[in-house]
């Protein structure tokens, strides 16, 4: 998990809406971010890194240039770019053309998030308000709420869109499943009903109305559950630090990173040091040393990391 150490709290709440609340309800995006009995493990121990480094098999890679994906797929209107496969998370750059609109579907114990890249789209969740989110903005369905996205305006929607990993989508019985391996597609009654989301996980966040209008960093949460993690890490140009400085690793976890404004500089084993421009995904494959910072020559950079645990733990080098 990326874990930001310097940055202060930005001093405003953020608004989002809640399952039960209109769009304007007030959200802190905070609670307790290390429930833990102490900030560090009070002696040095022995960690357990792979001999060799974790490979990148495709489609995951240390850098997405979201230039080099826009080019790609020129000319086409719909589209899919896989990005993330791994144990835990998939991700996905989508492409929605103008007019079109998906099929409600729901996820059965995950929720699905998406950033917002280009574009306008109408977001309808069952039991929200329906809304129009834009670029920046930071979406979250809870699982087991039915939903669809409708590209609205005069070009293309573009979403960064994060799920749990080969969970595949269900729909309502007034819906035509959309083909997916290895799975029989069956009418059914289910039970529990719909997720109620803890209200520090926002159904939005409207990063540059409610956090990226100022000059100010931000350290705090978009949602935490036991199996998705996701910050929000916003701070000011910072000096590079040397090559000896490999930042840390974590046993377990791949964690990757959007990247939301500015430009992020990394250090991730066995790759030369790299900055990553806006709308770029980055990724350290588990047990790889990495070490994202603030690019010097932006004057605010954010990321967006994202992690299957919350609070995973750092190693870092004793030297």
């Amino acid at each position: 998990m990326d874990r930001h150490f310097t940055l202060g709290l930005a001093g405003s709440a953020l608004l989002a809406v809640t399952l039960a609340a209109s769009a304007g309800a007030q959200f802190a995006g905070r609670e307790d971010p290390m429930p833990v009995t102490t900030p560090k493990i009070a002696e040095s121990y022995w960690s357990a890194k792979p001999s060799k480094p974790t490979p990148y098999t495709a489609p995951n890679k240390v850098h997405w240039k979201l230039s080099e994906i826009l080019a790609a797929h020129r000319g086409k209107s719909d589209w899919v770019q896989p990005i993330i496969r791994n144990p835990e998370q998939d991700a996905d750059y989508i492409s929605l053309g103008v007019g079109k609109k998906t099929k409600r579907k729901m996820y059965a114990d995950d929720r699905v998030v998406w950033i917002v890249q280009d574009g306008s789209m109408r977001v309808s969740i069952d039991g929200v308000e329906p809304f129009v989110a834009t670029k920046g903005f930071m979406v979250n369905v809870p699982f087991r709420h039915f939903y669809s996205i409708e590209t609205v305006g005069d070009r293309p929607s573009l979403r960064f869109e994060v799920r749990q990993a080969g969970s595949p989508p269900l729909y309502p019985v007034d819906e035509t499943p959309d083909p997916y391996p290895g799975r029989t597609y069956m009418k059914v009654t289910g039970s529990p009903g719909p997720s109620k989301d803890r209200d520090t996980n926002p159904i939005y966040v409207d990063f540059w109305k409610q956090i990226g209008n100022s000059d100010k960093p931000y350290n705090g949460k978009f949602v935490w559950d036991d199996h998705f993690t996701s910050n929000i890490l916003r701070g000011k140009a910072q000096p590079v630090a040397p090559v000896t400085n490999k930042g840390h690793f974590h046993v377990d976890w791949t964690e990757f990173w959007y990247v939301m404004e500015g430009k992020i500089g990394y250090q991730i084993e066995g790759y030369p040091f790299f900055e990553a421009d806006q709308g770029d995904i980055v990724t350290a494959q588990k047990g790889r040393w990495h070490r994202p910072s603030n690019a010097p020559d932006a004057p605010v950079s954010t990321r967006i990391p994202f992690n299957p645990r919350p609070v995973i733990l750092h190693n870092f080098a004793t030297d």
